[in-house]
């Protein structure tokens, strides 16, 4: 499926992701990109730059009621189901949380095989393998819930279920899918709902004020940081390619402590601060322990996809769209 001339819509569009998103599919050629967001977590500015392009239509729209999402999916060649709460908005809202990433799914795929949309790309997460400890986190490795913290579990099983569902209707109707697990994903017009992003913001802003940043526990917690640019590219060849049906890791495969953020952090700010460490006393947190080894194999081999930006990069990409924003 070429992406020049059609069109796409995108649930959640007012988004980090989907705002990346659109300008890798209005650089493709793509004819029309509507954003379709509710603004309970997107945010105008997110995409301001973009209603300036002819191409783009913003639809103020919610995956709750079949009937808008059916109405913006007309004439559409295909879906990014964005649209979903991360695990700090669900901690603070179980019940709108629940509701959006399961049935405002179940909208979205009712709503794309009605209007005859050709396919569907799902944001999952690798929230979905929870605790699981394998050499390598592969897509066929059985997730471990049992261990999480309550909110964590509900999250992963919430993303397990929105694949289930889309195979389910691959199965019934032959809509076409493909399902992404995002690893941490961060960059520019990033918000400040994701745990593991977070943690870069607010180590930038500690340093920025002259403070020490704080690294909780003993720092060798990892997580896998994936730059937004990369994922935008990602979803473009999981919608574009022949492939279709699979759950593919969109990850870097590389583990980064927290310690090792704040490092990264500190060089590109330019400061020798030397870091705090505090006792772990987070109400919300991601699973994640001292090793990941996310598998990026299949993604390669099935949609062509490898990440470009490192995370020192993505650092430096963060820091410079901070700097030029107001403060």
């Amino acid at each position: 499926m070429t992406v020049a001339g059609r069109t796409y819509l995108i649930t959640g569009g007012a988004s980090l992701i989907g705002s990346h998103l659109a300008d890798a599919l209005l650089e493709a050629g793509a004819g029309e990109v509507r954003l379709l967001d509710s603004f309970v977590l997107g945010a105008p500015d997110t995409i301001a730059h973009l209603l300036e392009d002819r191409r783009v239509r913003l639809i103020r729209g919610d995956i709750l009621r079949l009937g808008e999402v059916l109405e913006a999916a007309q004439g559409a060649d295909g879906i990014f189901a964005l649209a979903g709460f991360l695990t700090i908005p669900m901690h603070a809202n179980p019940a709108l949380g629940v509701q959006v990433n399961t049935v405002g799914l179940l909208n979205t795929l009712e709503a794309a095989r009605f209007a005859g949309v050709r396919r569907v790309v799902f944001s999952s997460s690798v929230a979905a393998y929870g605790d699981a400890q394998a050499e390598t986190l592969a897509e066929d490795t059985p997730p471990v819930i049992a261990s999480l913290s309550p909110i964590s579990a509900v999250y992963g099983v919430s993303k397990l279920f929105g694949e289930c569902l889309c195979r389910l209707y691959a199965q019934k109707h032959g809509l076409e899918f493909n399902a992404l697990r995002f690893s941490s994903v961060y960059g520019e017009r990033q918000h400040a709902r994701a745990v593991n992003a977070n943690f870069i913001a607010e180590t930038y802003e500690r340093i920025r004020r002259g403070e020490r940043p704080v690294i909780v526990g003993d720092g060798r917690e990892v997580h896998d940081y994936i730059h937004v640019s990369d994922v935008a590219r990602g979803c473009l060849a999981a919608m574009s390619g022949a492939e279709h049906g699979h759950v593919l890791n969109l990850a870097t495969g590389v583990d980064t402590s927290l310690a090792e953020v704040v490092q990264a952090v500190l060089r590109a700010c330019g400061a020798t601060l030397q870091p705090e460490y505090r006792p772990d006393t987070r109400p919300v947190r991601s699973a994640g322990g001292n090793r990941l080894c996310f598998s990026r194999a299949r993604a390669e081999a099935v949609i062509g996809w490898t990440p470009r930006v490192s995370l020192e990069e993505g650092i430096r990409r963060y820091i410079a769209w901070r700097e030029a924003r107001p403060r």
